[in-house]
């Protein structure tokens, strides 16, 4: 009996090892910038930087164009509108 207890916990400790490799692996490449974005997104957050203690810059992606948001204190604003390809006209009845 004492095998088998010995044999799970061997496959436990061998299961844990991999899971904990894996979720360092990621932290690791997020925090390296490796990790590509999901595509198919429309929306996604490029760069944040923090201005003082309560404001914050925020570059956003958004279909193919960066838009430059200031976010913080009292007010939220949208700063510039980055020049980059424009974006698909909608037609008629949108």
């Amino acid at each position: 009996m004492s095998e088998l207890i010995r044999t799970i916990l061997l496959a436990g400790a061998a299961l844990g090892a991999v899971l904990g490799i894996i979720v360092l692996a990621g932290r690791g490449a997020r925090m390296l910038r490796l990790a590509r974005p999901i595509t198919g997104r429309r929306l996604a957050v490029s760069e944040v930087l923090s201005l003082d203690r309560t404001r914050r810059l925020h570059l956003v992606s958004c279909d193919g164009r960066e838009l430059l948001l200031l976010l913080g204190g009292n007010t939220e604003q949208v700063v510039a509108w980055l020049p980059g390809p424009s974006a698909p006209d909608p037609g008629p009845g949108a």
